[in-house]
């Protein structure tokens, strides 16, 4: 299936959850929040929560500064 992961279009089988999409970018250890098509995902719900062929899905992480 192809969705947009932070404006890139990628590819990834199809049924993939959140949190395995997340582990294939290798961005596990920096995403604090994610949405799709603007809804947030609960952290815990990755696991269970697979987006569909066209989604668009945000992965967030914090920065501070000052």
């Amino acid at each position: 299936m192809n969705i947009t992961v932070n404006g890139e279009e990628k590819s990834f089988e199809e049924g993939s959850t959140l949190a395995q999409i997340i582990e294939k970018l290798q961005v596990g250890d920096k995403v604090m929040a994610a949405a799709v098509n603007m809804e947030v995902v609960k952290k815990e719900n990755w696991q269970k929560f697979s987006p569909k062929e066209g989604d668009r899905v945000e992965l967030l992480h914090f920065v501070g500064g000052g």
